[in-house]
């Protein structure tokens, strides 16, 4: 199912900054306008599918035409002159979005002792398995 949220541009010296007004004031940045979409989208499907994830509620998107990016910049920057902004709509499948970038496993290839890999075997130790959760914990320890 595909989700489109309207989201605000806004030129920076250094590319462009995004800010989505309706998801909590959700922002991310590209170094060039097609940077900044591509990281849109990305931030797009990974805050709707966290939320999913959480069951948390997301709200509804406004019409594009409610979103005045003028008005959105004076809310975060009130003492900044508002340059090139412009309001787009961002659209993602979040679904396929997940698959793909959130979901998807890697092939890893390791090398390990002949004889831990006899004991391991003869125990029906499931490699994967444990390589996934020896990492989560290093990563979650960190």
């Amino acid at each position: 199912m595909l989700s489109i949220y309207p989201a605000c541009f806004f030129k920076e010296e250094d590319g462009y900054s995004v800010i989505f007004p309706d998801l909590n004031w959700l922002a991310t940045q590209g170094d060039t306008l097609e940077e900044a979409m591509e990281m849109a989208v990305d931030c797009l499907a990974g805050y709707l599918y966290a939320c999913q994830m959480d069951g948390d509620t997301v709200p509804k998107p406004s019409g594009m035409s409610a979103i005045d990016p003028v008005e959105v910049s004076k809310q975060i920057a009130t003492d900044e002159a508002v340059g090139e902004a412009f309001v787009n709509m961002v659209s993602v499948d979040v679904a396929a979005y997940a698959k793909q970038h959130f979901e998807k496993s890697v092939r890893k290839t390791l090398t390990i002792p002949a004889w831990l890999n006899a004991a391991a075997l003869e125990m029906d130790i499931n490699f994967s398995q444990v390589l996934q959760e020896a990492l989560l914990a290093k990563v979650q320890a960190r």
